[in-house]
């Protein structure tokens, strides 16, 4: 559902790295079923942010909340649990595993059963099991990788190996997916195919927070743009008001902008 509550607030979030003030008071919001685009130059400070959203990074001061409660302080596999699921700059498969296998990784965090009963293949893992592969062959069908399910990961080229990761991150199901950099290494084609995908993923009900590089692409399917420049916002709004902010043309568009 769009509008209503805001999914995500980040409030006055701040980070640095001995000297370096990585992330410096930022804030905004990310609505339900909307897709949020976070851009800048290199060293803005975007996946730093990200960094603090998944949990991976303990916050210098501020907030983060997402559906009114504060997840700022608790450890990376609670933040996944109740939702936020991210996808990385470097692929992050497991190259002899097949692509199915890759992809049930993903959906493992819906499981219920314990060590023991998977050890024993007790009645409700084996049923568990087979709803984990289901999941996961069906998002291999939403990303047009079903036909490649049993080959290993590792032997596919960087595009569908992206898939794969993206496939997995939607087999845990979440209500919020950050995707960092995910046309990073991609051809026109690839990048214009994941534009499209991105947005179906929307359409599937998923809210997304995107950094990427490609202003092709995030002007093309964000909702809204949030700008950073050495760790600080500076400006947000709609694709057409971002591609004409002049702060954000000096910072990183270049004088011509988009």
């Amino acid at each position: 559902m769009k509008g209503g509550k805001p999914l995500l607030e980040i409030r006055n979030v701040k980070k640095s790295f001995g000297g370096i003030r990585a992330v410096d008071g930022v804030s905004f919001e990310v609505n339900p079923g909307r897709i949020k685009a976070i851009i800048g130059p290199n060293g803005a400070g975007k996946t730093t942010l990200f960094n603090l959203i998944s949990g991976l990074y303990p916050l210098d001061s501020g907030e983060i909340r997402f559906k009114g409660r504060r997840i700022s302080g608790l450890k990376p596999h609670r933040i996944a649990s109740m939702g936020i699921v991210r996808t990385f700059q470097n692929v992050r498969l497991f190259p002899e595993m097949t692509v199915l296998e890759n992809v049930m990784v993903g959906a493992h965090r819906l499981g219920k059963s314990g060590f023991l009963a998977s050890i024993f293949k007790l009645p409700g893992t084996v049923r568990e099991e087979r709803r984990i592969r289901e999941i996961a062959m069906e998002m291999l069908e939403f990303v047009g990788l079903a036909d490649q399910a049993d080959l290993p990961a590792g032997e596919l080229p960087l595009g569908r190996q992206r898939l794969v990761e993206l496939a997995r991150a939607l087999a845990a199901r979440p209500e919020l997916l950050l995707l960092d950099e995910p046309a990073a290494g991609l051809n026109i084609k690839e990048t214009e195919e994941l534009g499209e995908l991105i947005v179906r993923i929307r359409e599937r009900g998923v809210t997304i927070a995107l950094i990427d590089h490609d202003m092709s692409l995030v002007m093309d399917i964000s909702d809204e743009v949030v700008a950073l420049n050495e760790g600080r916002k500076i400006a947000e709004g709609t694709p057409e008001e971002i591609r004409s902010n002049p702060l954000v043309i000096k910072a990183y568009l270049g004088e011509e902008g988009l």
